[in-house]
């Protein structure tokens, strides 16, 4: 059977040229992207065609044009973009759901998996946690809170739970600090001592268990602050 020749438009052709430089990792995530006349140029196009699929591949998520800056390349696929745009679009408790099931799953498997490299990972991140706790720096602790919870994704040594858990990062790190009001670094879980401890002795229930017990308290605090 024949099968029938597809034909692209020119905004298609330079949409599909584009993306593959993302794809393909020449122009990297947070890169500016080359000038409109260099791309013009370089495609041999005009202005507005250059432009029709800019917007396009801007409203998939893939790019991201700040006025009178340039535009950036903001993922490097299209089903990264899509998935943050959903969590973009959830309620803080929604994700804050997501959240306990990746967490749980990750730790469950991180108690099974982690090797001393991974351990190792973790215990920096928990220190400095505790550095960011101790001159109540809330900026440095999200970060330093973040880099944790991605050390103990690694440590489940499951590439598809790491690529899921990367992509909703950003919303991740947003829903520590909209739920730890002023001072996160007063909860008892900061630096999540007691949940390194338990992978450390590959106690997957209470590592579990500590799971459990900061995302009702998160919760919590969102039900408190209206954030549903």
């Amino acid at each position: 059977m024949v099968e029938k020749i597809e034909r692209k438009s020119l905004v298609e052709q330079v949409y599909d040229q584009i993306k593959a430089e993302i794809t393909n990792g020449t122009w990297k995530i947070g890169e500016k992207i080359p000038k409109e006349a260099d791309l013009m140029s370089n495609f041999g196009i005009s202005r507005n065609t250059l432009r029709e699929a800019i917007r396009a591949l801007a409203h998939i998520g893939l790019l991201e044009t700040k006025q009178g800056d340039g535009t950036f390349v903001r993922n490097n696929s299209e089903l990264n973009a899509i998935m943050q745009k959903r969590v973009r679009e959830s309620s803080n408790q929604e994700i804050l759901e997501i959240r306990h099931a990746l967490d749980r799953e990750a730790v469950i498997l991180a108690s099974e998996r982690r090797t001393n490299e991974d351990l190792e990972s973790m215990k920096k991140y928990m220190k400095l946690c505790h550095i960011a706790k101790e001159k109540r720096d809330l900026k440095e602790f999200v970060k330093a809170d973040t880099a944790l919870h991605l050390a103990i994704v690694k440590a489940s040594h499951n590439d598809l739970l790491l690529d899921m858990y990367a992509n909703i990062l950003e919303e991740i790190q947003f829903s520590i600090t909209s739920t730890t009001e002023i001072n996160p670094v007063e909860s008892t879980h900061s630096g999540h001592t007691a949940l390194v401890s338990a992978i450390e002795k590959r106690d997957k229930e209470q590592a579990a268990r500590e799971v459990t017990e900061y995302i009702t308290l998160f919760k919590r605090i969102a039900a408190k602050n209206g954030d549903n």
